[in-house]
């Protein structure tokens, strides 16, 4: 494709529905669409638009070339923020991404981080699923688990959360508490919803619980704490967060297979970037003082 302009008109086309309002995204004349859209649809010799009263919508050719063009954008976005990152001071937008079960004890860090310099805007953006560093989504991904991904990333060890496994007051009432390890087989639990969540204490979880047994299910942090509050069954929770709920009692101690290990994710494009590598070294020293970790 010899005019990434034509390509470009004709996405902003696709993407508003009109050739006005892809003239005023663009800031260039309605003429100039329109120009751009015929000689675009005779270098291919197809037609890319259905032109009707209330504007265009593409073909099935002009979708291609959308899936093509909406891919080059990305990339362009991209590698703007790639440029826009290798500035010295540490200002401008910084995106760290986190699973929410780690919100409590990041966000405080995040928060004083962001004190410290007030020029940077920073997102904190908590999910169930994997941010792309690769397609700039993220400057810092703080993870669970130990398994490396894709070649260009560079992760670090972080801390390990020491995992435990909690029941209220209301349960034991109910069902007692096991006397032994072997005895958590006939209790109710509290459990995520996917039976193939990595977590470790989640694989235990599937290896010595009947999946029958697990009779409270969800993939939320926060509602597992409130079910065992509940008194529903027994629930894995890390020791920092119990802390925090002193209602609830430990079953069953902390074991080493249980712990979850956290890491820093980072792009190799952006990981020496100065707002970057200032952030990793504040969290870094913040998480030695987080309680419950090894």
């Amino acid at each position: 494709m010899d005019n990434w302009d034509e390509v470009r008109t004709a996405f902003q086309v696709a993407r508003q529905g009109t050739v006005s309002g892809a003239a005023e995204v663009l800031g260039v004349h309605h003429a100039t669409v329109i120009r751009h859209i015929d000689a675009l649809e005779t270098r291919l010799g197809v037609k890319l638009f259905q032109r009707h009263a209330r504007g265009y919508t593409a073909t099935e050719a002009g979708e291609d070339l959308m899936r093509v063009a909406q891919a080059t954008d990305d990339q362009f976005n991209h590698l703007e923020g790639r440029i826009k990152g290798r500035g010295a001071d540490v200002s401008g937008e910084l995106v760290i991404t986190s699973l929410g079960g780690l919100a409590a004890l990041v966000t405080p860090v995040v928060a004083a981080f962001q004190v410290a310099h007030p020029d940077l805007m920073v997102r904190f953006l908590t999910d169930e699923r994997v941010f792309r560093l690769e397609y700039g989504e993220a400057h810092v991904a703080i993870r669970a688990g130990s398994q490396p991904e894709q070649p260009d990333n560079v992760e670090q060890a972080l801390t390990g959360m020491k995992v435990g496994l909690f029941a209220s007051d209301s349960y034991i009432e109910r069902h007692g508490l096991p006397e032994t390890e072997a005895d958590l087989a006939a209790h109710r639990f509290i459990g995520h919803d996917n039976i193939d969540n990595r977590a470790p204490f989640n694989q235990w979880m599937k290896e010595h619980i009947p999946r029958n047994n697990v009779v409270f299910r969800t993939n939320s942090d926060r509602a597992i704490a409130a079910a065992i509050r509940g008194g529903v069954g027994l629930g894995f929770m890390g020791l920092w967060a119990a802390e925090q709920l002193p209602e609830l009692k430990l079953v069953h101690p902390a074991r080493d297979d249980w712990a979850i290990r956290i890491r820093l994710v980072t792009h190799v494009d952006l990981h020496r970037t100065a707002k970057v590598q200032a952030f990793l070294k504040f969290l870094k020293a913040a998480a030695k003082e987080w309680p419950g970790t090894v």
